[in-house]
């Protein structure tokens, strides 16, 4: 006789279960929190990608020093913002899937990257003569590629954890036993 899975739904507040089918499975269960946190996270990177892009755009016209330091103090923002973030995250861990932990370690190293060339833009921009022009329009590139980079990368894993969701509550409806 087939299980009964029963599924309630209060309104239209319906609580996921994929980390109820995963832990039937045999998968490490999904952990809300960390997916929260990962969704939030896009929201952030999506920020700064936008902010850098913009940027990245004035070394193609001509833009106040003013108005560059303001871009710059916006995406240090950004990048605090989500430095705050992925403590959060590394805090969560713990009760983090596999793909999850595997997110949060791929965070870090686009963070480091993006807060170097980001110091290297306020050096220029405080006058270090150390920067030059052309160094300078690189690091505005750098930044945007990686701000770019990060979120497409952090979207993709939100948007694989929100079909590994669905694959699994449908397996559960159908009764398919899901591949370990």
């Amino acid at each position: 006789m087939p299980k009964l899975k029963v599924i309630v739904c209060f309104g239209a507040l319906s609580f996921p279960l994929g980390g109820l089918l995963a832990a039937e499975s045999g998968g490490a269960p999904e952990s809300e929190r960390v997916f929260k946190l990962l969704s939030d996270a896009k929201t952030m990177t999506f920020q700064l990608k936008e902010d850098a892009v913009v940027m990245e755009s004035f070394t193609r016209m001509k833009v106040s020093v003013e108005t560059q330091a303001a871009a710059i103090d916006k995406i240090t923002e950004d990048i605090n913002a989500l430095r705050r973030q992925e403590t959060k995250l590394q805090d969560a861990k713990t009760e983090a899937s596999p793909w999850q932990k595997n997110a949060i370690e791929r965070i870090t190293p686009f963070l480091d990257e993006l807060e170097g060339y980001t110091l290297a833009i306020v050096e220029h921009l405080k006058g270090a003569p150390k920067h030059n022009f052309a160094e300078y329009d690189d690091y505005l590139e750098a930044n945007a590629d990686y701000a770019t980079d990060l979120a497409a990368m952090i979207a993709d894993y939100v948007e694989y954890g929100k079909t590994k969701e669905r694959l699994e509550r449908l397996a559960g409806k159908l009764e398919i036993p899901l591949a370990r």
